[in-house]
């Protein structure tokens, strides 16, 4: 690893909300928080969680599909290392209720966790969400980027966003 191996993972056995992301990004590496950044503001936004709620591992499992930074590449970060999902998600996911809600955050956890979907763009499985529930919530990854695709899909935040944190809000 480029800058160190420094896992950011949270979780406990009583969680019934799971969030899987990516990597983190820098900003997390250097803090050692999930989500410690803009995304993370973005994110807890959306879902409606105070930071309290979401740092609360008994409450809310925070489990990227790369637990360590991965580098920098053009245009962004490196993808997530593979071997840390291979690796560790069963072993944390057997441990985590079986009612939980599991919200795939970007397009890497829901190709690795939605196979059957991979022929469906990011933004066609966010607009099929109910397709996957009541388990499963597909979302954008809350970058910057996802500013400018939310102005192209108002109906994220008009009928997507309402139903996310009503079902969040269900395993508080």
């Amino acid at each position: 690893m480029p800058h160190g191996v420094r896992p950011v993972v949270s979780f406990s056995s009583t969680a019934r909300l799971l969030i899987v992301g990516q990597a983190p990004g820098s900003k997390v590496h250097a803090s050692g928080i999930p989500w410690d950044d803009a995304s993370g503001d973005r994110l807890r936004e959306w879902t409606g969680l105070s930071r309290d709620q979401m740092y609360d591992p008994a409450k809310v499992a925070l489990v990227p599909m790369g637990f360590c930074y991965p580098g920098k590449a053009s245009g962004g970060d490196k993808p997530p290392r593979r071997e840390c999902a291979a690796l560790w998600h069963q072993r944390i996911f057997e441990l985590l209720p079986q009612d939980r809600l599991t919200l795939l955050v970007g397009s890497y956890a829901q190709a690795h966790y939605l196979p059957d979907a991979a022929k469906l763009s990011m933004t066609e499985r966010i607009r099929h969400y109910r397709d996957f529930l009541p388990s499963v919530f597909p979302l954008p990854h809350p970058a910057w980027r996802s500013v400018g695709w939310m102005r192209k899909n108002p109906w994220f935040e008009a009928e997507v966003l309402p139903e996310l944190r009503q079902r969040v809000a269900e395993r508080m």
